[in-house]
């Protein structure tokens, strides 16, 4: 094995590959990184083809296939059409992360479950937890993963409520997951949402203020408020990048984008190189993601 260098292939729909990807898997250790851009999902099938039968077996499992974009749904299905064509013993690693949002999801909800753990050893299990921004691809995925760990979600739009209820419907088909669905394209509709939340999750456009200081107004019950934006304005009034716990007005602790971003970096890293190293295919999601992120935060 030790003879076989790893190659990272990594694909994309779109039409450039993520730098950021191919920094983190310069940073992981890889030295051999292959993008491939604007990639349908037609074409998945044959090019992991090539990537399995051009080298010994033996090099299958140092062989990985990234894959990126920026949609959920279409990076799976992209994931699904690779696995479908592996076979013995030329299973090649996979691991899937369109825009790094899976990683990022799964570092914001250990982390909101870091903060809860004073007060609430159970985590998210049970609690009311709204997702703002819920159409882009960090939102959607991370109301999955809590969703997955026994909270109630709601994913909410800021623009038509049908671009949420698809997602959620979508969600329930791939994962069991029951999602809920609201609006929230006035501060009206905002204060009347956010009055019922425990967990508040903002993974909005970067630079766009999502809840104001007068909509937080309304939370009576918010405990903990995590914000994926790192450009000014914040997605959350009060919460800075570098926030880690801070008391916000109403008391709840947020937790800001570079906090988040920090424990993000360490899941992928750590995912990347086990790809890098591995004796046997390994294939990670989102799933693999947040299990990682919760042995780093306990």
């Amino acid at each position: 094995m030790a003879d076989y260098a790893p190659i990272l292939h990594i694909l994309s729909p779109l039409r450039h590959v993520s730098p950021f990807d191919v920094n983190m898997a310069v940073d992981a250790g890889y030295a051999t990184i292959l993008p491939y851009s604007g990639v349908t999902l037609d074409e998945v099938g044959d090019l992991t083809q090539d990537m399995m039968f051009s080298r010994h077996p033996d090099a299958a499992p140092r062989t990985g296939l990234f894959i990126g974009g920026k949609d959920a749904s279409l990076a799976l299905d992209m994931a699904d059409k690779a696995k479908s064509v592996l076979f013995p013993p030329f299973e090649i690693s996979v691991f899937v992360d369109p825009a790094g949002s899976f990683t990022t999801a799964a570092a914001m909800v250990a982390e909101v479950e870091r903060k809860l753990r004073p007060t609430r050893p159970e985590g998210i299990k049970g609690a009311r937890v709204q997702v703002y921004g819920a159409t882009g691809v960090v939102g959607g995925i991370a109301g999955v993963i809590a969703a997955q760990a026994g909270a109630e979600v709601t994913l909410v739009s800021h623009r038509d409520i049908e671009a949420v209820a698809t997602k959620a419907r979508d969600f329930k088909r791939r994962f069991d997951v029951d999602l809920e669905s609201a609006s929230g394209r006035t501060d009206e509709e905002k204060r009347a949402l956010i009055a019922e939340a425990e967990i508040v999750l903002a993974c909005g456009r970067a630079g766009v203020e999502i809840l104001s200081a007068d909509v937080l107004a309304s939370a009576g019950r918010l405990a903990v408020a995590a914000d994926v934006n790192a450009v000014p304005p914040s997605g959350i009034a009060g919460i800075d990048a570098h926030a880690d716990g801070k008391v916000l007005a109403n008391g709840a602790l947020g937790i800001g984008a570079l906090t988040i971003g920090h424990l993000k970096y360490r899941v992928q890293h750590e995912l990347l190189q086990r790809m890098r190293v591995a004796t046997a295919a390994l294939s990670f999601g989102f799933e693999d993601a947040f299990i990682l992120a919760r042995s780093i935060v306990a």
